[in-house]
């Protein structure tokens, strides 16, 4: 059975709209470090306000997307705000603009991302879910490849000039509007029955297994924090500036090339194993990156991050969109990435704290002791699960 076209659809939007906003993260924290004068606790407060107001964004866009019966008037509001903040980035004189920036970037992907979820299980049968997640994770992940790469490119050309380099990111993000308004469908309208979908009532139409899976993904998100910081470890380390986003190249292409066949092995009953396997590859990852100051350690620790994405993210993904009824899935989605998107933010805002109190090796150090702790209640949970008569 094969994906279908609005997925893949989908997948290249993301990869454009990804380019983009690769483009600038790999950039914007040296940006606002070495350009604008910020500290490492500002750098915290900037991604964990920016990604907790997408988790906010994306809780109320699902309710509407069910609402509504329709998603991808939504998809396309949150495409054109992301698109329309990328201006702004190379405009900014102080940190202030620089978080109007990422709000508007971070709320457009909040509009965007449930229903988008919601319309890939709309779309897709259930034996091919895993793989149209993992389709849709992988394209969006070779945006994240382009994007850090065309900004080192861009960087040598262009003499180091951030602020020229980060109006190039204009140009992708127009695009991924252009492809979403011309290429993808969407199933008949369809209403919840419902008026209001987070009611008593329709909140009680999801089951326990699809809390679990909400646990599950802010347990995740927890122990691993923005990935802002991999990069500053990468300038902490002495790498030039010009080179800083091949960190964040290295990360998504184990990323990309794992997401994909992680999704097929998922839909053959390998999702367990594939979460364990995650959550090991990410304590590894941080005690890496924790233990060795060096460049090497660092890309071993960082090529560990990636194949912990591509082994988790979409599988998330799937699992939601099975354990929730079809016509709550925009809400299900919602809920899903807010109570993810609280996590990120606390562990954010840790993450910068014991770097600056500590040192870097302290907040690997922590993510690592996060990443234990869910994988010990990972392991107790499935064991509990396949004893209990």
């Amino acid at each position: 059975m094969r994906v279908p076209r609005t997925v893949w659809a989908l997948g290249f939007v993301s990869l454009c709209m990804d380019l983009s906003s690769e483009l600038v993260h790999g950039l914007l924290p040296v940006f606002m470090t070495a350009v604008l004068g910020a500290g490492m606790v500002a750098v915290g407060v900037v991604e964990g306000i920016a990604e907790a107001t997408a988790s906010i964004a994306k809780l109320f866009s699902g309710v509407l997307s069910d609402r509504l019966g329709r998603r991808k008037p939504l998809v396309v509001f949150g495409y054109a705000l992301a698109a329309a903040s990328k201006p702004l980035f190379p405009l900014a004189g102080s940190v202030p603009l620089v978080l109007v920036a990422r709000f508007m970037d971070r709320v457009g992907k909040g509009i965007r991302g449930a229903p988008r979820d919601a319309l890939i299980a709309d779309v897709t049968p259930a034996q091919v879910r895993g793989a149209a997640y993992g389709l849709r994770q992988a394209l969006d992940t070779v945006g994240a490849v382009l994007g850090p790469l065309a900004a080192i490119g861009l960087m040598i050309l262009l003499a180091s000039d951030i602020r020229a380099v980060l109006w190039v990111a204009v140009v992708p993000a127009i695009l991924s509007v252009v492809v979403l308004v011309l290429f993808v469908r969407e199933p008949p309208a369809t209403r919840t029955g419902h008026a209001n979908p987070l009611s008593r009532a329709a909140l009680g139409e999801l089951t326990l297994r699809y809390w679990f899976v909400v646990a599950l993904g802010a347990v995740f998100t927890l122990a691993r924090f923005s990935e802002a910081f991999l990069v500053l470890r990468a300038q902490d380390l002495g790498m030039a500036l010009a080179l800083v986003p091949i960190v964040l190249v290295v990360m998504n292409l184990a990323y990309s090339a794992i997401a994909y066949q992680a999704g097929l092995a998922a839909d053959k009953g390998y999702r367990n194993h594939l979460l364990l396997w995650g959550l090991v590859a990410l304590i590894a990852a941080d005690l890496v990156i924790a233990a060795f100051a060096s460049l090497a350690a660092l890309f071993a620790g960082v090529v560990l991050w990636g194949a912990h994405m591509g082994l988790t993210q979409g599988l998330l993904s799937a699992l939601v969109a099975d354990a929730a009824p079809a016509p709550l899935r925009g809400t299900a989605f919602g809920v899903f990435h807010l109570v993810s998107g609280v996590a990120l933010l606390g562990a954010s805002l840790l993450a910068g704290w014991l770097w600056s109190e500590y040192g870097a090796a302290a907040s690997f150090d922590a993510g690592a002791a996060f990443a234990a702790a869910a994988l010990a209640g990972l392991v107790t949970y499935i064991y509990v699960s396949r004893t209990r008569p």
